[in-house]
């Protein structure tokens, strides 16, 4: 459970406690009704008659005294009882083909019967079934006011923000777990100090920066340095996404931006952390809608919480993107993102890091090297040389292997850069004899050239669009 579903307003559970007490109380006053209800109708138990009964048991004088029932039914009492199913009733009913006339009461008269009338009573269920729509209506009421108060019910909160908490206990992403990128972790180190120790740096009149902006390819590892500033701060971190902020309903962006700063300075100091925030960050007037369009509002509201007459002191707002060109220049002013930090593809140092980060799981074998690894693979993102270790675990997993060789790496880093063979493709002598020259050709010219990378690798065995691969490995 969050902190914000913890910290509920004790007014709501106040009235949580009333809503419930009431409702207990309702069903307590329904109950006897329904026991009533029940007992009553079993005490006005008695012998059926058909019309013809009731007639013969009036010829023979067997009957005490009647009472009509809103002229249509006839409840009496017999001198004689008369036995039905073993047990002798002395009481009956007899509903009416029509209406009583005048010859049934002056018959009734003749046999010295005591007449009686009453109007047909309203059982006390059908009154109870006439108040429950209101009954319902008001229980609506009660639930509709109870969700707002208390926000306990998703449908009511259009306007919460979907951001996730994750709390410091939680498991930790650290800069260990991060390489290729030692411009951007110095960048974010002090960002991670000021939240750690904030009076260190206020205490000669500086201001940290409020936003701080990872702008880099896709794959290149800026969401994951946003969690390992989460993980070396040890301090609240919210993840949210910025599609999250856009809906089809009016106000409801600049609503849960508001609320997403209102959670984050409860919990000041704290990281709010948007990623793809060019969802709702575009340059305002581009596209449909002028100044009315949902978006732009909600981005209104981003730039107001950033730097408006309020201040967020304590709350950092760290975000990502791969299209900063499509960025409001409002949004990248000083004040609001103040730093962009570049996250770009890593050289072969940070490849060789980033493989050995995530080689550290896999059972190596004696011969891999990651240094030539890392030289194969020039401009591939974090998030390449990432799949590039799971392919070649998987590779060694299906070959049946106990340890995942440097042969293993060679035929994932192929399959990524390249594509998976294909060995179902046909193809003549000719082709294979032209396909081979080719090749050939270009590894005479690499071992030839001087100042050309070192040939690593030729093959003919089709991969992708190619029906053959030159491959060097750059110094």
């Amino acid at each position: 459970m969050s902190d914000s579903e913890q910290n509920r307003p004790e007014s709501g559970s106040r009235f949580s406690r009333l809503s419930r007490t009431a409702s207990f109380w309702i069903l307590l006053a329904l109950v006897p009704l329904l026991f009533f209800q029940i007992f009553s109708s079993g005490g006005n138990a008695g012998v059926e008659f058909t019309y013809t009964e009731f007639r013969e048991q009036l010829a023979s004088g067997n009957i005490r005294e009647v009472t009509i029932v809103d002229g249509r039914s006839v409840e009496g009492e017999l001198r004689t009882p008369v036995n039905r199913d073993g047990e002798d009733l002395s009481r009956f009913v007899c509903m009416l083909p029509g209406e009583v006339n005048d010859g049934l009461l002056e018959e009734l008269q003749a046999r010295n019967v005591i007449i009686g009338a009453r109007p047909a009573s309203t059982p006390v269920m059908e009154r109870v079934f006439a108040f429950l729509p209101w009954i319902l209506m008001a229980a609506i009421w009660i639930w509709f006011v109870r969700s707002l108060q208390s926000g306990g019910n998703r449908a009511f909160q259009f306007g919460r923000s979907k951001a996730k908490l994750i709390s410091p206990d939680t498991p930790k992403v650290t800069f260990e777990d991060v390489a290729g990128a030692d411009e951007a972790k110095e960048e974010l180190q002090e960002v991670i100090e000021f939240l750690k120790d904030p009076q260190r740096f206020v205490r000669l009149g500086g201001r940290l920066p409020k936003g701080v902006l990872l702008v880099g390819p896709p794959g290149t590892g800026k969401t994951l340095l946003a969690r390992a500033v989460a993980g070396e701060a040890a301090r609240p971190f919210f993840q949210m996404s910025g599609s999250d902020f856009v809906e089809m309903f009016v106000g409801v962006g600049a609503s849960r931006v508001r609320d997403l700063f209102e959670q984050g300075k409860s919990h000041a100091p704290c990281i709010i952390f948007v990623d793809e925030i060019d969802a709702v960050g575009r340059h305002r007037g581009a596209g449909l809608g002028g100044g009315h369009d949902e978006r732009e509002q909600t981005l209104n509201a981003l730039l107001v919480e950033m730097d408006g007459f309020e201040s967020n002191d304590g709350v950092i707002l760290l975000a990502a993107t791969n299209r900063p060109d499509v960025l409001d220049p409002a949004l990248l002013r000083p004040g609001r993102f103040d730093r962009q930090v570049v996250v770009d593809s890593p050289d072969i140092k940070g490849r060789e890091g980033i493989l050995g980060v995530h080689a550290r799981k896999l059972p190596l074998a004696e011969d891999v090297d990651l240094s030539v690894i890392a030289r194969g693979t020039p401009g591939l993102s974090g998030a390449d040389l990432a799949n590039v270790c799971n392919e070649a675990a998987l590779v060694a997993a299906r070959e049946g292997a106990d340890r995942v060789a440097m042969v293993h790496f060679e035929k994932a880093k192929d399959k990524v850069m390249l594509g998976a063979e294909r060995k179902s493709l046909v193809l003549t002598e000719s082709e294979r004899e032209l396909t081979a020259w080719h090749e050939a050709g270009h590894a005479v010219l690499g071992l030839r050239i001087p100042g050309l990378d070192p040939v690593h690798k030729v093959t003919i065995v089709p991969r992708g669009r190619a029906l053959g691969l030159t491959a060097s490995l750059p110094e």
